[in-house]
């Protein structure tokens, strides 16, 4: 915990306010904050509750002493949950409806279908994280992931290593990394006027990366619990869960899309995407009954993780240091425990990075932690063995060691090369997407 902790905190503290209340140069938010992240890595079966305390925490500090990015006391609070309550709603009702999802996936049948067309060694494991590095390309990572853990569940009978866990996560994320339409952060960039061109080159970093954890995690799983070999041979694929499942991700995929590129003025004022997940839910209704006996399961997992992602968009992230690839590097630590949105607005509005190498850290850097990212936790909430920061970075090292070795390759590879992008459109991107609004309280102080 601390080797990934103490680094993302020195990398924040010189971008802050001086004159706000800070122990060793580190403000009072970022302690509590990381209080909070040491509580659940020590206390994982108590993880809902050591969550919601550290809100309470940073909630009762900001309105006694420091005020919110929206301005001070309960006028604050109020207009910062009012500012974040699109990306709560939207994460709330994905991480619900993928559950439901997964849930239909795994009763397709094709899970226990795909040992016959996977080798039955290491390799077997290696190609589903293979396959899940592929869709999360196309799709949102969450899904990816859930329909990774949902295979693995099938193919290993439910004995699924911590460490191959960790690469499914890694997987999903490094999928989406080198797509503007894989992930919300190279989404936000190509909003912002970056050319697809400009990213892809994160497909060298994110390949890299796949093939380091890939290896290492397949060997894991394989010794852990080998995958099913000739099982099922008569079963039959349901087509028609298939069927709500691809209807469930269309939706959300193409309302992505659709309100990014021709409704981006206001897209960050309703859950567009969240909204779409529910209506492809109830339409699919009368095709196949619905498991809504995850709803409950899933539930106080996606609470948890409501508490996190808005205790973490409640710390004091104002400013980035100069765009370089150190930077961009530390971004991706960062990441690991911090929303990469409001780092990737703020990277946008400060201009000048090599946006192939800052899509990758923000997107692949989550995995390090199973926190780190929207698709660790909602997997966690299919595997709640995964809900141990020491476990996760024991057993998932590998990660950490991918992201390291994955980065150095791509800058050794392709340099540092920043492309300046489109004054007007990133004005314009940063109006949606820009999670921070204490830039225009610091401007106006000034």
């Amino acid at each position: 915990m601390r080797k990934l902790l103490i680094p993302g905190l020195l990398f924040s503290v010189p971008v802050y306010a001086a004159d706000t209340p800070a122990i060793a140069g580190i403000q009072i938010e970022f302690i509590l904050f990381a209080l909070t992240l040491l509580g659940v890595a020590l206390f994982h079966h108590r993880t809902f509750q050591v969550a919601l305390t550290g809100l309470i925490s940073v909630v009762a500090y900001k309105l006694v002493f420091t005020g919110f990015h929206a301005g001070p006391g309960l006028h604050g609070l109020l207009g910062h949950l009012a500012h974040e309550w699109v990306t709560l709603a939207n994460l709330f009702c994905l991480l619900m409806g993928f559950g439901i999802l997964s849930r239909h996936f795994e009763k397709s049948h094709v899970p226990v279908i795909l040992p016959k067309y996977l080798p039955d060694d290491w390799k077997g494991a290696f190609g589903v994280l293979v396959i899940v590095w592929v869709m999360s390309s196309f799709l949102d990572n969450i899904a990816a992931a859930m329909i990774g853990g949902a295979m693995a569940h099938q193919l290993f009978r439910t004995r699924v290593h911590i460490g191959y866990l960790a690469a499914i996560v890694a997987a999903s994320n490094a999928g989406g990394a080198f797509s503007v339409v894989g992930d919300t952060t190279t989404t936000m960039m190509w909003i912002a006027g970056v050319s697809p061109v400009d990213v892809f080159h994160a497909i060298t970093a994110s390949a890299v990366a796949l093939a380091i954890f890939g290896y290492i995690a397949s060997r894991q799983q394989h010794a852990y619990s080998p995958i099913i070999k000739n099982a099922h041979q008569h079963t039959q694929v349901e087509w028609h869960r298939i069927g709500i499942v691809i209807t469930i991700l269309v939706f959300a995929m193409v309302t992505n899309i659709v309100v990014n590129l021709k409704f981006a003025a206001i897209s960050g004022s309703f859950p567009f995407i969240g909204v779409a997940v529910v209506t492809a839910i109830l339409v699919t209704s009368p095709v196949r009954r619905h498991d809504w006996e995850v709803i409950p399961e899933n539930l106080k997992g996606t609470l948890f993780l409501l508490f996190l992602v808005t205790t973490a968009s409640m710390m004091p992230v104002e400013n980035l240091p100069h765009a370089s690839w150190h930077t961009a590097m530390g971004l991706g630590f960062v990441s690991s425990m911090f929303d990469n949105i409001p780092l990737t607005a703020l990277a946008i509005r400060q201009d000048g990075y090599d946006w192939g190498i800052l899509a990758f850290a923000v997107g692949f850097g989550g995995s390090m932690v199973w926190f780190g990212s929207s698709a660790g936790v909602a997997l966690s909430n299919q595997f709640p063995e995964a809900r141990s920061v020491g476990m996760w970075l024991r057993h998932g090292w590998h990660v950490a060691l991918a992201y390291v070795a994955a980065f150095l390759v791509m800058i050794l590879v392709h340099g540092w090369d920043p492309q300046p992008i489109n004054k007007p459109a990133t004005a314009a991107v940063i109006e949606q997407v820009e999670t921070s609004p204490a830039a225009q309280t610091q401007a106006a102080q000034h």
